[in-house]
């Protein structure tokens, strides 16, 4: 896999967060040019950008300016995104539109931005990170299941649009990933994944890494408009 993207110029939304940051390495260490958007912090071994991407003309800059680092702009992923736990009953309109603006309009104004650069250079890949809530809602996730769906079929609808300029767009929905102190906040919900998975345990960060690796490659150069999910299996099971 280390020649798949040996050379390209990446930019990563949302950067320093826990599944940004395992993309954000894995594109490194598998050879990658990588520009990182971060909310302030640094990137070890990066070059980081920062902005609020839910501010399209900050967005429109913020990605322009990864391109002009190495002259082209090859693959952009989106890792950006909030999850708060609300119920629907007694959620306030700007609670919703903050985790809607967060993870739906934010991927809308860097797909945008990412086609500006790329219709001028031949083409390149958009991944954005969605969620198995997409399809399979979480109780307390309202605004966030329905922002993941719109943000999947925001991704086809790019892809259907933007596939004649040679522009690729997909998303990758991730299971359970790990994170520090999981297991000790939700010792409950981590057992019956464990249980419940048919692979039988939490995703890493190099997995959501990977799948985001292989839709920039050129092993991926026939596949647009796909969800591919990485779950450990759980998508085959009734319910966890």
């Amino acid at each position: 896999m280390n020649q798949l993207v040996s050379g390209m110029i990446v930019l990563v939304a949302g950067a320093n967060g826990g599944i940004g940051s395992g993309i954000t390495r894995r594109f490194a260490e598998l050879g990658a040019e990588v520009i990182a958007h971060t909310t302030g912090a640094e990137v070890d071994g990066v070059e980081t950008l920062t902005g609020d991407l839910t501010d399209e003309q900050v967005c429109h800059d913020l990605v322009r300016q990864a391109a002009e680092w190495k002259g082209r702009l090859d693959a952009v992923v989106n890792s950006a995104g909030i999850q708060p736990v609300q119920s629907l009953d007694g959620m306030t309109a700007a609670q919703w539109r903050e985790v809607v603006d967060t993870n739906l309009t934010l991927a809308f104004n860097c797909t945008q931005a990412a086609v500006n650069v790329m219709r001028h250079s031949g083409g390149g890949s958009i991944t954005h990170i969605a969620s198995i809530e997409g399809s399979r809602p979480a109780a307390g996730h309202g605004h966030y299941n329905a922002a993941k769906a719109a943000l999947i079929m925001h991704a086809r609808s790019a892809a259907l649009e933007y596939g004649k300029l040679g522009i690729r767009v997909n998303t990758v929905s991730p299971g359970l990933v790990e994170r520090p102190g999981i297991a000790e906040q939700w010792p409950e919900g981590v057992s019956r994944w464990e249980k419940s998975a048919p692979l039988g345990r939490l995703g890493t960060r190099e997995d959501i890494g990977e799948a985001c690796v292989f839709l920039a490659s050129p092993m991926a150069s026939w596949i647009t408009g796909h969800d591919l999910v990485v779950d450990g299996g759980m998508s085959t099971n009734q319910g966890w």
